[in-house]
């Protein structure tokens, strides 16, 4: 099974932190959902063989379109692919889009699955980081939400400057105390080019630290283990039955195609990704021409997704499907490089699979890196 991913690549203004793809002006918003469609229809003949298991709505801010446009998308998907039954359709949101009026509509909708963008419940942090909402919207929206939706995701950023472990606490138990079943949590990460880099650049904000965001992913891995949810994968924590369908199906190494400017493909062999421009992407599709790049990727290339995506999660790495599709040299390569690793207890080995341990996980990212096999 196969998913869909939508990009769409508005917001309403510019999270200082943030480096996706989206434009502030929503003057070609018409265009770009034509083109939205278009490509989905373009694209039908990549999963003829296959069904569609879950569509997720991305971006930018998709809580930004309407029902009626969010809705021709899916019926654009239904027309042309094959989907399962009960497909997951998720749909990342900000509070201040989620009008009760709103929520009550997308309830009615095919989507069936919210992920609303909190990041904190404090107004210094959502200052700081330029959120649109505010923390009364953040505690209004969830309110509201909880009321017409069982299966809600939200996000929460730690390692904020400023952010003391005993706020961070306080935004976990918050987030709890709405009986949300699934938490995706991240570091704070300082990315080139954006506005938080050049305000640290400057001496305007704090930079990060990082021994203080280790501390806080332990809080959180403590405190949601705690509260029952399972930690299956390095971002994300879920009660059972309630693991992020689409999501899970990346870091297994499923095809899913990505529509719209700046989405990536993947169908185990090929990786694509969408021109980066919203009047190229516009420009090209309704002349009919999928503005995509593509790469091959080697077995050696493979491999390594294998070893960072596996490594990220509860399941971890198979030795025996290392051994399967890559082959025997990488098997024993990968056993001599964990070696060190092991030694140190940042990963283990249980029923011929290696994962990282509780020590690890944090670092989880630089150690799958030392593990890559490197062309030469």
């Amino acid at each position: 099974m196969s998913g869909i991913y939508i990009h769409i690549p508005f917001c309403k203004q510019a999270c200082h932190y943030c480096d996706f793809h989206f434009s502030t002006s929503l003057k070609k918003r018409d265009e770009m959902v034509n083109a939205l469609g278009k490509e989905i229809q373009l694209r039908k003949d990549e999963f003829k063989n296959t069904t569609v298991e879950t569509i997720y709505f991305g971006g930018g801010t998709p809580s930004l379109l309407t029902i009626k446009e969010l809705q021709f998308l899916i019926a654009t998907i239904y027309q042309n692919y094959t989907v399962i039954s009960n497909p997951e359709i998720t749909l990342e949101a900000n509070p201040d889009d989620l009008s009760i009026k709103q929520i009550q509509n997308l309830s009615t909708s095919p989507i069936n699955r919210l992920s609303i963008g909190i990041q904190s419940f404090f107004e210094a942090d959502l200052k700081l980081m330029n959120r649109a909402h505010n923390a009364d919207e953040a505690k209004v929206c969830l309110d509201q939400a909880t009321q017409y939706f069982e299966n809600i995701s939200v996000d929460l950023i730690y390692g904020i400057p400023g952010l003391s472990n005993e706020r961070w606490k306080e935004n976990i138990e918050l987030a709890l105390s709405y009986n949300i079943p699934h938490i995706s949590s991240y570091a704070l990460t300082v990315e080139p080019k954006t506005a938080l880099a050049s305000f640290i650049k400057k001496g305007l904000i704090s930079d990060v630290d990082d021994d203080l965001a280790h501390e806080q992913f332990h809080i959180l891995k403590e405190t949601l283990e705690t509260s029952g949810f399972v930690h299956y994968e390095l971002s994300n924590f879920g009660k059972e039955g309630y693991f992020s369908k689409n999501n899970s199906a990346y870091w297994q190494g499923k095809s899913y195609i990505g529509i719209g400017p700046s989405a990536h493909s993947f169908n185990g062999k090929e990786r694509g990704w969408n021109v980066r421009n919203n009047s190229k992407y516009i420009k090209a599709i309704q002349n009919e021409i999928l503005p995509i790049e593509t790469e091959f990727l080697t077995i050696t290339d493979q491999y390594n997704e294998y070893i960072m995506t596996g490594l990220r999660t509860i399941w971890g790495v198979s030795f025996h499907k290392v051994e399967n599709e890559f082959g025997t040299v990488f098997k024993d390569y990968l056993i001599e490089q964990s070696e060190v690793f092991i030694h140190q207890h940042l990963l283990y080995i249980d029923d011929e699979h290696l994962r990282v341990t509780k020590k690890g996980q944090f670092l989880c990212d630089g150690i799958a890196s030392d593990l890559f096999k490197i062309n030469l």
